[in-house]
Order: C-alpha cells, then structure tokens, then sequence
C-alpha cells in the first residue's frame, strides 16, 4: 500500500495534468456567420451582389473581393475558416485581414471546413474579413454558407446578423436606421415643422435617406437614387394599414391638392401605403438645404399637409406638394428626423449627416426653437445585428451616422441637446408660400 503522502501528490500532479489537457478545449468558442447577412461585394466598385436566394456566396471575377464583418469586443486571437463546397474541379481563395492574407486550395462538391490560420486583433470592434478567388477550374471559385471562426480568447463576444428569421438578412445588410425625436413645446397647437441638414462631403452614398420633417404620418427629406439621380421625398401614409395600395377603400386614399413643376406624384407601398411624391433635383453634399412642412386640420375630418424645400440662402421656397389624408384630425405631431440606408448591397458604406436649426411653429405663427431631441434605432441596431451607428450634437447641430461598420456605438434613449440658433429663427412669410 502506497504512503498517504505520496498519493495525495500523485493525485494532485493527475488533476493539474488533467486540467492542462482539457484548458483549451474548455476555453474555445466558435462561431458560424452566414454570409447571407454579413458578406458584400466590396470590389470592383460599388453595389453588386454574389450572393444566391439560398444565402450562398458564389462569384467568377478574379478581380471582385468579397467583404464579410462581424464586431468582437475585445483583442483577440481568431482562427479563421470557411464552409464551402467547389463546384466543380478545384479553386484558389484567399483570406485577408488587416493585410495579413492566407491562400489555399479548395476541392469537394460537397460541404467542407477550409482553415486558413490565425489572425491577431489588436482592439476591439469591426473586423473585415475580404475573401479573393485567384484561380478555378469550374464556373465559380466556390459556393460559402459560412465564415468560421474560433478563438481561446476568454470570454470573447462576436456580434453579427446571426439569423434570416423576419427577413433579417436583408434589413441587417442594409444596416440600422437612426432616428432623432425632438423635443417641442407640449401646450401648444403645432402647425409647421422646420429643419435644415447638411451632408458633409463623402457622406453622400447611392441608397441614403436623409430624412429631415418627419411627423406622425409622414415624412420628407432627400435621398440619392443612383449615381445619376437624387430626389427630395415627401410622403404621406393613409390610416387604412396596407402594405398595397391598391387595397386602400376610396374613402381612405390620400388625395393630391396640387404640386410643384416638375414633381411627381404617384402611390408608394411596401412599408405601409399611402401617397408620395417626389422631385428629381440635384441636391449637393456641402450645401445646407431647409424644409418646411405644414400640418393643418380642414375642419371637415380631414388633415392637409403640404411641404417647401429650398437651399438655406435661396429667396424663395419650393413647393413639393399638398395632400389630403382623410379621416384623420390633428395638428403637427411626432417631429423628428432619421437617416437610412435602402439599398442592402450598399449597407457596408458609411453615411452621415448633421441636422441643424430646428424649429416649430404654433397656430398663431410663434416659433419655437428645438434645441433637444431624443436619439433611437430601429431592430437591427436594437438588437445587436448590426452596431455601425450613432447620434449626438456638436456645436449648434445635431448629427446621425450610420453603416460603414465603424466602432463607435450610440446609445439609444439618450437625449442631446445643441446650441441655440435663435439668432437664425425661420423667416417664412406664410402668406405667400407656393400652394400650387
């Protein structure tokens, strides 16, 4: 019979050996991201896609770089990996990360785990991880459901669009939208809704939204539609609830009381319905631009809202259009700005804007300055899909940004306030408004 003394040494040496034997197996963590939600084309250009209905990532170019991003919240050590199949032959692909790029070989119709090493983080935040074929046998390099990665870095969180579950994919590739409300005087009867934004330099991308008066039932602002085309929007929605508008009763469709040379007015759908119109316009990153929108009950059970647009120094305002939403009384509610990208394949460019001397008007004409606002985003950001946004005030403006995956976050709920612009208070001679 052994000693007591040499068996509790020798028990104790086993567990120590145990221990160091299972460490790292118990510290690893590995996480699957679906290319579904989280990969762009990146190059060559802007916009495209490779992605298949199926959430895969398929493409031929040897020249398009494939960007996939997820956000860690600490340094880290990563192993990086890709499930994939070939199919057909056997291809070359290349992983990079921060420079550091690794090539290997792919073969197999079927789906395999393909490892491509360790790559070190040096802080926390976004991590863009481009994916290049070099050489193919078959029509495309490969056919990638997921980015694998692993680390054994303790207590390591990864955020990412994890699930396509309420179409998630697509909103979280278009990325999070970004709302301010403001705060307007509560004992009086609003009427007018004023701001004014201006979108630095390069903050301009094809699919933003640069939404400047929205209000209860609507909103107006100006977006850039393609490389070519930009447009100011002004929409109101009916209060019949319907993503189709032709499904909208009589009764209850926004009706057109007249517009501006050169807008068009027509239907919109798909996020609610209602009536839009909008104006083809050239508007510049650079200039500030100011908007005016009045919301006016008709004394007949029917509210009237109608909107002005021009550049800050312009002489005079520019009419939109004036619509009639039936069964519906009230004056100016909910005024508040937001920021949004619309177009998923563009969701990875950052965007930005600053919005600045906000004002509202009561019944009588008094103005009231807004100098407070509250700020929000919508579900992707909310629940952590994406966390690429934030809002604040700097000087006398408030600013939204959003996409781009920079690592700064905001923090929804929080309130901010800019400096007065009282010595800029709206001179808006209400009489002599544009009515069409």
């Amino acid at each position: 019979m052994l000693p007591f003394k040499f068996c509790r040494s020798w028990g104790t040496a086993l567990v120590i050996f145990l221990c160091l034997l299972l460490t790292p197996e118990i510290l690893a963590e590995s996480w699957s991201i679906p290319v579904g939600g989280n990969a762009y084309r990146t190059a060559p250009g802007s916009g495209g896609s490779g992605l298949r209905r199926s959430g895969r990532l398929v493409w031929s170019g040897e020249d398009e770089v494939h960007s996939v991003f997820f956000r860690v919240d600490r340094p880290a050590v990563i192993e990086v990996g890709i499930k994939a199949n070939v199919p057909a032959g056997q291809s070359t692909l290349s992983v990079t990360i921060n420079g550091q790029r690794v090539e290997r070989r792919l073969k197999g119709v079927d789906d395999q785990n393909y490892q491509f090493g360790e790559f070190k983080i040096e802080k926390p935040g976004y991590v863009r991880v481009d994916l290049r074929g070099s050489q193919r046998q078959g029509q495309a390099f490969a056919g990638i459901s997921d980015l694998l990665v692993s680390s054994e870095t303790e207590s390591l969180t990864l955020d990412y669009v994890k699930t396509s579950d309420g179409g998630m994919f697509y909103w979280g590739r278009r990325g999070p939208s970004v709302h301010l409300r403001y705060e307007v005087p509560r004992d009086a009867e609003l009427k007018y809704a004023y701001s004014e934004i201006t979108v630095p330099e390069g903050q301009d991308p094809i699919g933003s939204y640069f939404m400047a008066n929205g209000f209860g039932q609507g909103y107006f602002g100006i977006q850039v539609n393609s490389a070519t085309e930009r447009r100011i929007l002004f929409s109101v929605w009916s209060p019949f609830r319907t993503d189709n508008p032709a499904d909208i009763p009589a009764d209850q469709r926004i009706e057109n009381l007249g517009n501006g040379a050169g807008v068009h007015v027509g239907k919109f759908g798909n996020e609610g319905s209602g009536g839009q119109s909008y104006l083809v316009f050239p508007w510049k990153a650079g200039v500030t631009y100011r908007f005016l929108t009045e919301v006016e009950p008709d004394g007949n059970g029917s509210t009237l809202y109608t909107s002005w647009f021009a550049e800050k120094d312009a002489d005079a305002w520019r009419l939109i259009a004036s619509f009639r939403r039936p069964k519906t009384n009230t004056h100016l509610s909910g005024f508040h700005s937001f920021l949004e990208s619309f177009s998923p394949n563009l969701g990875y460019i950052g965007r930005g804007a600053m919005y600045g001397n906000t004002w509202v008007a009561d019944s009588e004409g008094n103005w009231h300055e807004c100098t407070k606002a509250r700020f929000s985003v919508d579900a992707t950001g909310g629940q952590k899909h994406r966390l690429d946004f934030n809002g604040g005030a700097k000087g006398d403006s408030f600013f939204m940004r959003n996409c781009g995956f920079f690592d700064e976050t905001g923090k929804p709920g929080q309130w901010f306030e800019r400096e007065s612009t009282e010595d800029q208070q709206p001179k808006v001679v209400f009489e002599k408004l544009p009515r069409g």
